[in-house]
């Protein structure tokens, strides 16, 4: 025959006992809260609850409850804190403190608030059942674009390096690595000039090529042994050249030209080159 204990601890005799309100020999938390008018049973209730919910979210973080087991114990913790909710609300009506105010946030272990969506929270490995991970991942923030007008903005000389010689410093820096490139240039030359490697025969001789020679008289003396050096370059023009004069009678003739061809006719025209023409013969 079974024992008294173990027939106390059969489904039937605890239905009886919770019905009874005599299950473990505490008293049944009410339905409602608005039914408790005791401010000391109220905060003892709203304990209890929070007891419940320590250990219900102790046991949803282990992952090998299987899925259904972990959903049922979400569902079980956000029903609690439902009901947590309206014990606090009864606590301030009969006049303790607002713990809506004063309560602590839920944070999961890694002291992060704990996500929900509209009310409804997830812990624990609840958060990473398939269809609810993808409702906490945040998207990307989009790169916002510039119009471009707004990209026009920035852009003005310095953009285009036009005043990078204006800042006082690059002009200086180039002048003295111009100066160090021309003296190594002309140490080298120098170097080579004396081991005898630019000479091509005895009768080498150097020439500035910057300098003309150019007689003290504009006209050409044969036996003349005047000259001086000047700097400035002579230009040699390949082609005749014509004078200020000649140019005068050549735009006198085109504007002649034109006028006879805008006021006299083309008949009249080719009979007065006739007649010159004649006119010439007859005096050669």
């Amino acid at each position: 025959m079974a024992r008294n204990a173990e027939k106390a601890m059969t489904t039937l005799a605890r239905f009886r006992a919770a019905q009874l309100g005599t299950l473990g020999g505490k008293d049944r938390r009410p339905y409602l809260a608005s039914e408790c008018k005791d401010l000391k049973e109220c905060e003892r209730w709203r304990r209890e609850i929070l007891r419940e919910i320590s250990k219900k979210v102790t046991q949803i973080q282990n992952a090998g409850l299987g899925e259904y087991r972990i959903r049922d114990l979400n569902d079980e913790i956000n029903k609690l804190l439902r009901e947590k909710y309206h014990w606090e609300v009864q606590i301030f009506n009969l006049g303790g403190p607002n713990y809506r105010r004063i309560g602590p946030r839920y944070l999961d272990r890694e002291g992060r608030e704990v996500p929900g969506n509209r009310g409804y929270r997830y812990f624990g490995a609840a958060r990473e059942l398939p269809g609810v991970r993808e409702l906490f991942e945040q998207e990307p923030m989009p790169v916002p674009k510039k119009s471009r007008a707004e990209l026009m903005k920035d852009i003005d000389a310095d953009y285009y390096g036009y005043r990078d010689d204006d800042d006082g410093i690059l002009i200086p820096l180039e002048q003295e690595a111009e100066k160090e490139a021309v003296a190594k240039a002309v140490a080298e030359w120098q170097a080579k000039k004396e081991a005898g490697l630019l000479e091509s025969d005895k009768n080498y001789a150097e020439e500035n090529i910057y300098t003309t020679r150019k007689l003290k008289d504009d006209s050409v003396l044969a036996d003349s042994d005047e000259e001086m050096e000047t700097e400035a370059p002579r230009f040699v023009a390949h082609v005749a050249v014509p004078s200020q004069k000649e140019v005068e009678e050549a735009i006198l003739r085109r504007k002649k030209q034109e006028l006879l061809e805008k006021y006299v006719s083309s008949e009249l025209l080719k009979e007065t080159e006739e007649t010159s023409k004649t006119v010439n013969e007859m005096n050669s």
